[in-house]
């Protein structure tokens, strides 16, 4: 192109232009992450692990689009190009939550199947769902400076002014989605809305050509987004700000509550039984363990509920404090698990560990089962959690953690159990089940017979645990690694772990406890 012709092209595009559609860029880069993260979470959950994959490829393909697009605009600098270049982002992200679910639904499968390869192949195949679109929106920014210089004297300042549009944009998408629209509309929605979005901004550069596209992309807001994962018995599903949430009815009517990917169970309901079989039985057994009669509780992750219910059948005289952090957990143990069925469970909307840190209350029981399987939020696992938790626990009290481990590998509880010590003088843990660990601390010391003995006031079916507890409790070790607020590997050691299982070709079939309904 001639310079004269080079000079035309650029003077049929005015600068706001230019900026409106970085701007759009930016936000819809940010707000397609964003969304990349929640269209994942049911399926992979919403780890470090799984947040560095998707920002890490994400600059990946900014890269390669910064690259891609500075090449192109100074080969064919023309302003229809750069709009052809967003109105194709904006149908890539258009398509993709319609698109997605088939790779996602086989990497589901290929989890519970525990085939390394599935998992593997199918997630790396989901991300790779934004590469084309997350590129060709890093070509935007490079490709629109070109446009708009006119001579070097003012480089520096429209490259400066253009991607501070660029960020701006990026604040504003970021806040936008996870603050606004995805709770409101859900991530489907907000994905389309994301696209309608940079196909109306392509509009300024393209012109009347592309108000068809545009209003095409528009009209997909009014497609139902239908069930988030298609799972049998699905009663619930929500996606609120800080997780997938659903509630599923298996064939014998129980039902169970699911985060995110579902690896595990976070609630379970059984018609006429508060016993379920599983490890939420295990906390049944500590009232007694105490020596003396308890009257306060503090559960940190209540869930829908589930120990609470149990409670209020075998100790209905102690008072509960539930913290949960999302009220959509809550609002969904009210509506299908019984969380309301025991009238001394207090809930608080609260994370666990600032709830514990504000309160003055003491309990004679702290229970954490906040770890959103299988992985561990650090902050609750720390040597600094575990002297705080101390602090607020009445002479002679108890703390109990569920802990996820695979047979043959417990280096996570062995971990927690060496960070227990270093706060609490004795701790024990209790290997009743394959796949977890009942782990507790005492705050005074006591003989392993005497814990044993008071396992005799236990009533009803639950005294079917005390065989069990008698022959496999064990003392907790001090042979594990330390963890603390500066340095807590837990999703590290957990990863090892279940990559251990996958490479043996085992599975997660748990097996139930004698109190099976």
């Amino acid at each position: 192109m001639s310079p004269s012709a080079e000079a035309s092209a650029r003077s049929t595009c005015p600068m706001w232009r230019l900026e409106a559609v970085v701007f759009a860029a930016g936000a819809g880069t940010l707000s397609t992450e964003i969304a990349a993260s929640r269209l994942l979470a049911p399926y992979f959950g919403n780890s470090t692990v799984v947040w560095a994959n998707i920002i890490g490829l994400i600059l990946v393909y900014l890269s390669l689009g910064y690259w891609l697009g500075g090449k192109l605009a100074d080969r064919t600098p023309r302003p229809a190009l750069l709009g052809g270049i967003v109105l194709a982002s904006a149908a890539f992200i258009a398509a993709t939550p319609f698109v997605a679910r088939p790779i996602l639904d086989a990497a589901l499968r290929g989890f519970d199947s525990i085939s390394v390869g599935v998992v593997v192949g199918s997630f790396i195949a989901a991300l790779a769902l934004f590469a084309v679109p997350v590129t060709l929106l890093g070509a935007v920014s490079p490709f629109a400076i070109r446009l708009a210089l006119t001579d070097v004297e003012r480089a520096g300042t429209i490259a400066g002014r253009l991607y501070a549009l660029s960020t701006v944009g990026s604040i504003i998408g970021t806040f936008v989605s996870a603050l606004v629209a995805i709770e409101a509309f859900g991530t489907q929605r907000t994905m389309v809305g994301t696209a309608a979005l940079l196909a109306g901004s392509s509009v300024l550069l393209i012109g009347r050509r592309g108000i068809p596209a545009s209003l095409a992309v528009l009209a997909l807001l009014l497609v139902p987004p239908g069930a988030i994962k298609a799972t049998p018995g699905l009663l619930f599903e929500k996606e609120s700000p800080y997780q997938y949430v659903s509630v599923v009815q298996r064939q014998d009517g129980t039902r169970v509550l699911q985060l995110n990917e579902g690896v595990a169970y976070h609630s379970m309901w059984r018609r006429g039984s508060v016993l379920t079989g599983e490890y939420w039985d295990l906390f049944d057994m500590l009232p007694p363990l105490l020596g003396h009669t308890a009257r306060d509780m503090l559960v940190i992750g209540n869930a829908g509920g589930t120990i609470a219910r149990a409670y209020g059948r075998f100790y209905p005289d102690i008072s509960i404090d539930g913290v949960e952090l999302d009220p959509s957990v809550t609002a969904a143990g009210r509506r299908f698990l019984g969380l309301d069925d025991n009238p001394r469970l207090h809930v608080h909307t609260a994370d666990g560990r600032p709830f514990l840190d504000r309160s003055h209350r003491q309990y004679d029981l702290i229970v954490v089962d906040a770890y959103r399987q299988p992985y561990v939020p650090f902050y609750l696992a720390t040597r600094e959690f575990f002297a705080l938790a101390r602090r607020h626990l009445r002479p002679g009290g108890i703390i109990a953690l569920n802990i996820a481990k695979v047979p043959g590998d417990d280096r996570l509880s062995r971990a927690i159990e060496t960070t227990l010590l270093a706060a609490f003088p004795q701790a024990w843990r209790w290997p009743a089940l394959r796949f977890s660990d009942l782990v507790f601390a005492v705050d005074r010391p006591v003989q392993r017979s005497e814990l044993t003995r008071r396992t005799s006031k236990v009533r009803g079916r639950l005294r079917i645990l005390r065989p069990l507890f008698s022959r496999e409790l064990v003392h907790a070790r001090s042979d594990g690694q330390l963890l603390t607020d500066d340095r807590a590997p837990v999703e590290w050691l957990t990863d090892r772990m279940l990559l251990k299982q996958i490479a043996r070709g085992g599975g997660l079939d748990e097996r139930e406890l004698p109190t099976a309904p």
